[in-house]
């Protein structure tokens, strides 16, 4: 069975998704004035991505039965697999471009920064379900991109196709049935990020980061 706390953590994501307006996203947000402010930006808005798009996604296909499906315990074990694995990936996707925007209008040049909010963050979500497994394969994961990134123009390119490919890919969904949602899922992770990535530049209160 699943647990109460994991059930009211699925309802109030699915109030979020078909509540909150994208529009309100950032409104009455505090600024983001250091790094820590950076860090619980990147942190929020990763898990409120992957969270509105997995649990949107699922309930659409699912429809009247989604909330009776988590009691089937393979079911919820499956949401909740997808949810570490596509959470992990928009971390990393948001770390990039908030690092690779600050870096290119010279606000922050050290982009060693990406990878401390990184690290800090996943050690912290293992106290809160993250296993050792998901952990790992994201810091590889994470490695290997960092060393690939081109810090001036990362932010200007499609830099969250890869969360977007990794709620399709996780998704608990038949294959038959994601092959036909296949634009419209990537489509639904793109617009909500396409509007963090305009609303961004607002949130920035200083002229530097420090």
């Amino acid at each position: 069975m699943i647990k109460k706390k994991e059930f009211q953590e699925y309802l109030a994501a699915l109030k979020e998704y078909f509540v909150t307006p994208l529009k309100g996203i950032f409104k009455k947000e505090d600024k983001i004035k250091n790094s820590d402010d950076l860090k619980e930006f990147i942190q929020k808005k990763s898990a409120l991505v992957s969270q509105h798009t997995l649990y949107g996604y699922v309930k659409t296909r699912i429809g009247t039965r989604f909330v009776m499906m988590f009691n089937d315990e393979q079911f919820a074990k499956s949401v909740d697999i997808a949810k570490w694995n596509i959470y992990v990936v928009s971390l990393q996707d948001l770390s990039f471009f908030c690092l690779s925007y600050l870096h290119a209008h010279n606000l922050y040049k050290d982009t060693d920064l990406a990878k401390s909010i990184y690290l800090e963050i996943l050690s912290e979500e293992k106290k809160n379900g993250l296993e050792e497994e998901v952990y790992q394969k994201a810091i590889s994961q994470f490695e290997e991109r960092f060393s690939q990134i081109n810090w001036t123009s990362h932010y200007q390119s499609d830099c969250f196709l890869t969360s977007s490919q990794a709620l399709y890919y996780w998704a608990p969904i038949a294959d038959e049935l994601k092959k036909l949602d296949k634009a419209i899922v990537i489509n639904s992770m793109h617009l909500k990020w396409e509007n963090i990535k305009k609303d961004f530049p607002k949130m920035l209160l200083l002229n530097k980061i420090i």
